[in-house]
């Protein structure tokens, strides 16, 4: 994905977007009505009872006003209880959510096309056949207005509540999942160029990188006959005296800046293209359900298979052959430790004293195990350590020898 498709997708997800494009809709459905009545009879505005029209649109105007109002009340109220309840990283995903915005731009929409058709009203400019045109449009917006009334009820049963919150951060992982062009690997040290004829590219501040147009790279590359060796991959946290990356052969300040230009830089991480973010908002959750003040076991294991789903997936990642990177650019791959860091020791820590969440980290590291053989010195490391922490939390003997044979049903009986 270029640098402009994601900037065009942020701009699709802001919530103001959606509202203004269906409420032009409906400022432009209004006016319509004037210029295409013309074409009907008097005879026929006459028959259908086209003067009605004048009170539907006050009641629309009106009660649009207050649904309008109240929607938004909602949405607040889910994002604040998402905030203080689940973790702030994940109230993103609940702005970004489709249906809301629809709704909320529907019944914004419907509201403006009202005001627009009483005022236009009021000056005669229909006259009495183009009411015909504006009583079908406002029959129309009504059916409309039902349909995502009935969607809206559905949905705000479960909006913003532990469990859709959680499905949300797994599918944006997912997704995250499915967007990487590069493999995993047991390190997340590149192979660097020689040190001879390399041009460091460092940022202006420090911020998190939250996109890399490696298609842009890849055109620069092959124009001025070098390669580009990428440092930070989405997520990282840059500074100004580290390099982002790193460019062999010769080039001049110019393209330094384009190289540097091809980062998006940002103060906050986002869930596209950052695998990791994803791990860590869901290891959040787990957190902070264990606190003595929530004391919530059951959604630390709901996350905790919920970022199995997501290693899982993980290990069948494959890069795609559609969209290969580009020859003279070079990708570092994703380090499965770090990963396992960023789902398993949140977890492990803070439900060290509840044998339930421990013995669901071992199964599910098990199964991932399991499913990526390759990684699996690392997954039982991960797997040691979970055990380790929790025989030193837990206050019974049985619980603490029930931690011990999973962790060695799953692990170390394999190894013997």
């Amino acid at each position: 994905m270029t640098r402009w498709q994601w900037l065009i997708r942020l701009l699709t997800r802001r919530m103001w977007f959606r509202a203004a494009l269906v409420s032009a809709f409906g400022v432009a459905l209004a006016l319509a009505s004037a210029l295409v009545g013309h074409t009907i009879s008097y005879q026929f505005a006459a028959t259908i009872g086209a003067k009605s029209v004048d009170g539907i649109l006050t009641i629309l105007a009106s009660s649009m006003l207050a649904v309008t109002t109240f929607s938004l009340t909602t949405m607040v109220s889910a994002y604040s209880g998402a905030t203080s309840t689940i973790t702030p990283r994940a109230v993103q995903l609940l702005i970004d959510d489709s249906t809301a915005q629809n709704t909320l731009a529907t019944f914004l929409g419907s509201f403006l096309f009202a005001i627009v058709g009483i005022i236009a009203l009021s000056t005669g400019l229909y006259g009495e056949t183009g009411r015909v045109i504006l009583l079908v449009g406002t029959i129309a917006v009504i059916l409309f207005i039902v349909i995502t009334l009935l969607r809206w009820i559905e949905h705000i049963a479960r909006f913003g509540r532990v469990s859709d919150t959680i499905d949300r951060v797994e599918r944006a992982a997912m997704a995250a999942v499915d967007t990487i062009a590069v493999p995993l690997t047991l390190s997340t040290a590149p192979p660097l160029p020689d040190a001879r004829g390399i041009t460091p590219v460092l940022p202006k501040t420090m911020a998190r990188v939250t996109h890399v147009d490696v298609a842009v790279l890849g055109r620069l590359a092959q124009a001025i006959d070098v390669d580009i060796h990428v440092l930070a991959l989405p997520g990282k946290l840059v500074e100004p005296e580290r390099p982002i990356a790193l460019i062999a052969g010769g080039c001049d300040k110019a393209a330094v800046d384009k190289v540097r230009q091809a980062f998006t830089l940002s103060h906050h991480r986002t869930f596209d293209h950052d695998l990791r973010f994803g791990l860590v908002v869901l290891s959040e959750i787990a957190s902070r359900a264990l606190s003595p003040a929530v004391n919530d076991p059951g959604t630390a294991i709901a996350v905790i298979e919920a970022s199995a789903r997501v290693m899982l997936r993980l290990a069948d990642h494959r890069t795609s052959e559609d969209a290969p990177l580009p020859a003279r650019v070079h990708v570092p791959a994703i380090g499965m430790a770090e990963l396992l860091d960023d789902w398993c020791r949140p977890i492990a820590r803070d439900g060290a004293a509840i044998v339930e969440v421990g013995i669901r980290l071992q199964k599910a590291l098990a199964a991932v195990a399991r499913h990526a053989e390759p990684f699996r010195p690392l997954i039982e490391q991960a797997a040691f350590d979970a055990a380790e922490r929790a025989k030193a939390g837990l206050a019974s003997e049985r619980d603490r020898s029930v931690i011990e044979h999973r962790y060695h049903g799953h692990f170390a009986a394999r190894n013997r």
